[in-house]
């Protein structure tokens, strides 16, 4: 699923990306047939596990890198098989305010068959940021640049609250480069509720006492999955802390945007998974918005899920990914 070097004939930066890129993934593949090789000789069948990596082993490697952008770099994670395969790579956006990281494990599981990449939003985890606040379809154009420098001809989607609205209007804007969508959640909300969340979550300065910090920390575990332990949520948290000052645009982003109506018109298949999180009612509206558009009900399931049923997860999304139009 690669295109041919129009690109890299052009621009001398694409070429030095697809170059580091692809030197990674050949480093990988050599590494790992060496651990497949001594693991036959051993007997064992061990996981890859980096020390203080709390989400957990997976059976490939999870590497990070960066790719030139449009305001500086994109910081990414990825995974592959340990042979190239003919599946589309899968491009996995997260949600507000937060980074790649919480693909960390999932990757790891699902990037055995296939190329993954789960890339910081521009302003979050190690990703620069624009010089404004940008709009979902700001955040869409700049991973279809993304895309487009790693010379992907066609890729799946799957996109975290936030990153649910961008997937979305990457398949509007680039019906040719993405093929099928999942998203986790569909933020659909009325004009009424997208202002009480505009204050909900507007910007917040810093205060010494550290209440900022802990009024987020409050939030974010009043939702989460059985299992999913307080060092889990705490590997993450730091990611919701950064840049405080411009943290606050995701969901700026997410609140202006046409959820509702961009589902409507989508031409892509998309399947919408729907734990029982903070969105598991606004979810339900988008059932029967379109006939392309199919629910996943994931009864029991909340935030932590990636990290705690990666493997189902992963099934549940390759019948999707990999089913025949």
């Amino acid at each position: 699923m690669f295109k041919k070097n129009k690109f890299l004939n052009s621009l001398l930066l694409t070429r030095r990306n697809i170059s580091v890129f692809f030197f990674s993934l050949l480093t990988s593949f050599l590494f790992k047939n060496k651990t497949k090789a001594q693991q036959k000789q051993t007997g064992t069948n061990t996981m890859f596990q980096i020390s203080g990596r709390v989400s957990g082993p997976t059976p490939v490697e999870v590497r990070r890198n960066y790719l030139k952008s449009t305001h500086g770099q994109i910081h990414f994670r990825t995974s592959s098989p340990n042979k190239i395969t003919s599946k589309r790579p899968l491009i996995c956006l997260h949600m507000s305010p937060n980074s790649g990281r919480v693909y960390e494990r999932f990757i790891g599981f699902m990037g055995t068959d296939r190329i993954c990449l789960a890339p910081d939003t521009p302003g979050f985890g190690e990703s620069d940021p624009p010089p404004s606040a940008p709009l979902i379809e700001d955040y869409a154009s700049e991973f279809i640049k993304f895309i487009d420098n790693l010379n992907f001809e066609s890729v799946d989607l799957l996109g975290y609250h936030t990153g649910s609205e961008t997937c979305i209007e990457m398949g509007h804007q680039r019906p040719d480069l993405i093929n099928r969508i999942a998203i986790i959640s569909a933020p659909i909300f009325t004009e009424k509720e997208r202002q009480e969340h505009r204050e909900q979550f507007k910007h917040v300065e810093p205060e010494a006492d550290g209440s900022f910090a802990v009024d987020k920390w409050v939030s974010a575990i009043k939702w989460r999955m059985e299992g999913w332990t307080l060092d889990h949520k705490a590997y993450q948290f730091n990611d919701a802390l950064r840049n405080p000052d411009i943290s606050w645009w995701g969901h700026r982003a997410a609140f202006e945007y046409e959820m509702e109506q961009k589902m409507r018109d989508n031409k892509k298949a998309v399947l919408v998974l729907n734990p029982e999180d903070d969105l598991v009612e606004y979810t339900k509206r988008a059932i029967g918005l379109s006939p392309l558009i199919n629910i996943y009900d994931l009864p029991g399931w909340n935030h932590g899920f990636l990290d705690l049923e990666p493997e189902e997860t992963a099934s549940i999304l390759r019948n999707h990914f990999d089913e025949e139009a």
